[in-house]
């Protein structure tokens, strides 16, 4: 009997790359899903599955923060955690041709070029993290200090 081949998407074909152990989970994709649906789905606490959201500076410089799903970003939190007078979330639009990913598919991992990035700072007390795999459908689950080392994110505290 064949093996059932799980489908890989670029954000796991860089986590192969680079040797760091993940685990891949799926979920179905009827409709527009929550972030805080998708850790009940997949039998997960809300606090160990982040969102990814970008936003640019008042510099013009884009920026990523990583955010557990059930919680708001605080904007002035996170542009103090970065070091600008001020930020704002990036128009949904711009999503795709800035980072090659769409909204409720973006991943901290394999943006079309590395923008600094900041993980809410309870990602680094967690044993493991869920993030975006790159794709609607899939997430990928990982130990939270292999993830933020591979991009080079920091942590600071982002919630409102």
């Amino acid at each position: 009997m064949a093996k059932q081949k799980t489908e890989k998407t670029n954000v796991m074909r860089i986590l192969d790359q680079k040797k760091i152990p993940y685990t891949p989970h799926s979920y179905p994709t009827d409709g527009a899903i929550d972030g805080v649906s998708v850790a009940s789905i997949l039998g997960q606490d809300p606090a160990c599955v982040f969102k990814t959201l970008v936003a640019v500076g008042s510099s013009g410089a884009h920026y990523v923060f990583d955010i557990p799903v059930a919680e708001s970003l605080d904007l002035k939190k996170a542009a103090r955690a970065v070091g600008e007078k001020s930020i704002a979330m990036l128009p949904q639009k711009e999503l795709l041709g800035l980072t090659g990913y769409v909204h409720g598919g973006c991943s901290p991992v394999g943006m079309k070029k590395p923008f600094p990035t900041v993980f809410h700072a309870t990602a680094a007390d967690l044993e493991t993290i869920l993030v975006s795999a790159g794709k609607i459908g899939w997430q990928i689950q990982c130990a939270p200090g292999d993830l933020l080392g591979l991009i080079g994110a920091a942590t600071a505290d982002l919630i409102v």
